[in-house]
């Protein structure tokens, strides 16, 4: 088999750990594998380096950043491959470039455009295990390096298991595995044996932290199947497949997931009058495409009828608000929009898989928890509720309760239809 593992900084913060997960790693091609791994930056190691370059200067250019932050991966792949060799293993470390991860020119957070891991292949015919640094490329256009935003290091995993037809994709972590809910906020979360990428792209959009979405979206696209493990433990973890769902399962809850820290923004229709239902259409419409085209992380947008004629609300999170409200109010003429308005204190809830109860059923079960509700929205696989941020995590509590996922006993969980 092929294997390819990829570790995170929380397994490699320091040379204990790197040395330990060098082990695991030589215990695994000593079964008879082959093994690519993908190392993100020591610990803490990123943020250190984004709070040296705020110290050094107040204009920092992105290529300069990324040329800054790559190199705390290769830090952590050299350090690697310098433990295999001593644990009496091969091992040959490569960067993201010398890797074959190639990308467009958007520094920060670029996107891959081609994978030709030549050099992988190299290694791995040697016997030895390939270390490839994560989180980054190279652009041939510019001959930049590149990084691949938040979540980059996963991404690079899921691209080289595709581009190598590798048999599995392992992410380590320091859970030990993909929950009904965030375990830390709910004591009865049950850790899920397999998970459709489907509800795992849903989840991982909503607020389940474990996989970033863009991992998920490109593991679903390629056919990649993933298995989130932790390197703590030797738990069987969670396979996240595109496998659908045995005969006869039906519709199911998969988990529920929270995001803190949302905004809502109301932007106010001044129609009124009989014209005023095809106006909000029109407002909605554009609003929307004005959003999308600005790759502004809104959610729930909907539009709201009031007293004054009504308004297009949408949550955004709130480090992104002040940055959407300029972007509305510099395209006032354009959508002839009324007052823009941010409302702070709220956080998402969201109760994923083709089961879920629906707006009504959520709202319901929150207020029979005593909890206000102030905006909801569904999809055919999830419904979001807009709850006050000091209740969040009383309405995940409550959510999970009123799903059955407390005492189900069943831990296979699939997606309504798994496509």
């Amino acid at each position: 088999m092929l294997i390819v593992q990829k570790y995170g900084g929380s397994s490699l913060q320091d040379a204990d750990r790197i040395r330990q997960i060098a082990a695991r790693v030589l215990k695994t091609q000593r079964s008879g594998h082959e093994v690519v791994v993908v190392c993100s930056a020591m610990g803490d190691s990123s943020d250190e380096l984004i709070d040296l370059a705020e110290e050094v200067s107040g204009n920092r250019p992105a290529r300069e950043m990324d040329m800054l932050l790559t190199s705390g991966e290769r830090v952590s792949n050299a350090l690697m491959a310098m433990a295999v060799h001593d644990l009496g293993g091969s091992a040959r470390s490569l960067s993201g470039a010398q890797a074959g991860i190639f990308t467009d020119a958007g520094h920060g957070a670029a996107g891959i455009v081609e994978v030709a891991p030549v050099r992988v292949r190299e290694v791995l015919a040697r016997g030895a295990v390939a270390l490839v640094a994560g989180f980054q490329g190279l652009c041939r256009e510019t001959g930049d390096i590149t990084t691949l935003g938040r979540g980059g290091s996963d991404v690079t995993a899921v691209a080289l298991a595709a581009a190598l037809d590798a048999d599995v994709c392992e992410i380590y972590t320091d859970v030990d595995g993909v929950f009904s809910a965030d375990p830390r906020v709910v004591a009865g979360a049950r850790l899920l044996k397999t998970v459709s990428s489907t509800d795992m792209l849903e989840m991982a959009a909503t607020g389940a932290k474990v996989l970033m979405p863009r991992c998920v979206e490109y593991a679903r696209r390629h056919g990649v199947e993933i298995c989130v493990r932790s390197s703590f433990t030797d738990g069987p973890g969670t396979l996240v497949s595109r496998t659908p769902p045995p005969a006869g399962t039906g519709p199911r809850v998969t988990g529920v997931t929270h995001t803190g820290a949302m905004e809502l923004v109301t932007v106010a229709d001044p129609a009124a009058g009989p014209a005023a239902g095809t106006r909000f259409s029109v407002l909605l419409a554009e609003v929307s495409t004005l959003l999308a085209e600005a790759r502004t992380p809104a959610d729930m947008v909907q539009a709201v009828a009031t007293p004054a004629g009504g308004e297009v609300a949408f949550t955004v999170p709130a480090a992104d608000a002040p940055r959407t409200v300029g972007l509305l109010e510099r395209h006032r003429d354009r959508l002839g929009h009324g007052p823009v308005r941010r409302l702070s204190g709220f956080g998402r809830v969201s109760v994923v898989g083709a089961g879920h109860p629906g707006a009504a059923g959520v709202a319901a079960a929150l207020a029979g928890a005593g909890i206000g509700v102030r905006l909801t929205a569904a999809t055919g696989l999830r419904v979001s509720a807009l709850c006050a941020a000091d209740r969040l995590h009383d309405a995940v509590r409550a959510l999970h309760s009123a799903c059955d996922l407390d005492t189900a006993t069943e831990a296979v969980v699939h997606a309504g239809t798994g496509r």
